[in-house]
């Protein structure tokens, strides 16, 4: 059941990208895992760029599909998920990462494939 507007998803991901960024060092992550502190550091800023970069309202420019941006979403909360259980991560960054992929594949599952209002934004050329 596809309910989540994209304009919320796109809220959603700006809202998750500064978490993602600032809750290793709120969380101490580095204490307990210099891995656990980094890819969480790199996934928002990687999050916050794709979403800049994608078709839908709250994007700035037209150049990945929203349903290659899903897909993204997808495979980095799931990826997040099973880090979670296999990673070795101290329990505060396991739950992290487990509630965090979690809901992002939640988010991903919920969200309308069809935009909120047409894109008024510029496509990048490719090629």
């Amino acid at each position: 059941m596809r309910f989540l507007p994209q304009s919320v998803h796109g809220a959603l991901d700006y809202l998750v990208a500064i978490t993602l960024i600032a809750a290793p060092f709120i969380l101490d992550f580095q204490a307990e895992s210099s891995f656990a502190h980094w890819l969480s550091f790199a996934a928002g800023v990687g999050l916050f760029v794709y979403s800049l970069l994608t078709d839908y309202g709250p994007g700035a420019l037209a150049a990945i599909p929203f349903k290659v941006h899903l897909l993204l979403d997808f495979a980095a909360g799931a990826l997040f998920v099973v880090l979670a259980f296999v990673a070795n991560f101290s329990t505060e960054a396991a739950w992290f990462y487990g509630v965090v992929g979690a809901a992002v594949v939640a988010v991903v599952f919920t969200t309308k494939l069809e935009a909120d209002t047409p894109a008024a934004k510029p496509a990048i050329a490719m090629g």
